[in-house]
C-alpha cells in the first residue's frame, strides 16, 4: 500500500523518511498486530481498517517509526487489547535466557570479551515481531550461527574508547527478549555511569519497564522509561526526565533498527547497534539485509555513507 501524499505533517528534524516499501510492511505488521490482539474476526477486520486509514492519511514526511506507533494505537484502540503482543514477549524473554546460555559461551571463545558481547547484543536484535523476519528455532539458529563469522560493520575499537571516555552512556534498549542478550555488554559499561532506557507502553515486542525488570536489569543499572510508545526513540514524543537523560549523556547506545530510523540525523553521539531487516535500512546504511552494523554517524548526517574500518574476524 503506498503512502498518501496528501496534507502531509511537518517532518520532524531527524530520522528516515518513509519509502513506497515501507507502506506494504506496515500494513502487514497491523495485520499481524490485530492477529495478536483478538481472535474476533471482525474486530481484527476493523482494527486492519483503521491502521489503512492512519497510511493513508498524510504523514510521508514521518520516520516509519512514528506511523507505526499510530497505526498500533490504532489497533489498540479499535480491539481493546492494550498490549496485543504481552505473551509474545513473555516467551521472547524466557526462549532468549535459554539461547544466551547456549551461545554466549560461543562468542566468548571466538572473540575478544568486548567483541563478543557486542556481537552478541547486536545478534539479538533479530529477536523482532515486527520485521519480516522468520523467528522459528532453524532461523534463529541460523542467524546465531551467521554472527559468529560474519564481518561487523563498525569499529569496535572505536566503540570501546567512546564507553572509556565516557562518563554518562545511556543505553537505549530495543526488543522483549533482545534484552537478555544485552545484558553481557551492560556489564562491561561503566558501573553506576550508565542508565537503560526502555518503552513508556506497549508496542509491538518492544521492550518496558516489566521486561527490564523480568531480565534483571535493575539488579546492575539504573533502567528507566522513555515515557513514549513509538518502537523507536521520538524525542519529541518522550518524556521530559528521559529528554534531560538524553541530553546530559555523553554517549548514546542505541539498539535496534527503530532507534535508527529515528535518531539518524540527531546531533549527538551515537553508536546504532542493529542488524539490518529491511531494504530501506540496507540502502541507507549501504548494505546487505542480514548485516551486523555498528554505526557512528558524523552528528547530523541523515544517511549514512560505506561503512567504517572495523574489527572484522
Amino acid at each position: 500500500m503506498p503512502i498518501s501524499t496528501s496534507h502531509p505533517e511537518p517532518a520532524l528534524p531527524h530520522g528516515l523518511r518513509p519509502e513506497a516499501d515501507c507502506g506494504p510492511c506496515l500494513l502487514r505488521q497491523a495485520r499481524e498486530a490485530a492477529a495478536c490482539a483478538t481472535a474476533d474476526p471482525r474486530l481484527r477486520e476493523a482494527a486492519v481498517r483503521a491502521a489503512q486509514a492512519v497510511l493513508e492519511s498524510g504523514n510521508e514526511r514521518l520516520p516509519p517509526p512514528a506511523l507505526a506507533q499510530r497505526l498500533h494505537r490504532a489497533i489498540r484502540r479499535v480491539t481493546g487489547n492494550g498490549d496485543p503482543y504481552a505473551e509474545v514477549k513473555q516467551r521472547l524473554n524466557q526462549w532468549a535466557v535459554e539461547l544466551e546460555r547456549v551461545w554466549q559461551p560461543r562468542f566468548a571463545a571466538r572473540f575478544p570479551a568486548f567483541e563478543a558481547a557486542v556481537r552478541l547484543a547486536i545478534a539479538g536484535n533479530l529477536l523482532d515481531v515486527g520485521a519480516k523476519t522468520q523467528l522459528g528455532e532453524t532461523a534463529v539458529t541460523r542467524a546465531l550461527e551467521a554472527a559468529l563469522t560474519e564481518p561487523l560493520a563498525g569499529s569496535v575499537t572505536a566503540l570501546a574508547e567512546a564507553v572509556r571516555r565516557s562518563r554518562r552512556i545511556l543505553f537505549l534498549a530495543d526488543n522483549a527478549g533482545e534484552i537478555v542478550f544485552d545484558r553481557w555488554l551492560l556489564a562491561q559499561l561503566p558501573l553506576g555511569g550508565f542508565t537503560v532506557a526502555v518503552r513508556g507502553g506497549p508496542v509491538l515486542n518492544d521492550a518496558t519497564l516489566a521486561d527490564a525488570r523480568w531480565a534483571g536489569l535493575p539488579d546492575f543499572c539504573e533502567v528507566i522509561s522513555n515515557g513514549s510508545d513509538a518502537p523507536g526513540t521520538l524525542l519529541e514524543d518522550c518524556s521530559g526526565a528521559f529528554r534531560e537523560q538524553f541530553e546530559a549523556a555523553d554517549l548514546v547506545l542505541a539498539k535496534g533498527q527503530g532507534n535508527f530510523e529515528t535518531l539518524l540525523g540527531c546531533p549527538k553521539s551515537i553508536f546504532f547497534l542493529f542488524k539490518v531487516k529491511c531494504e530501506v535500512a540496507a540502502r541507507t546504511v549501504g548494505l546487505p539485509l542480514g548485516s551486523l552494523v555498528l554505526h557512528r554517524p558524523e552528528p547530523g548526517v541523515t544517511a549514512a555513507g560505506t561503512p567504517r574500518e572495523g574489527d572484522t574476524p
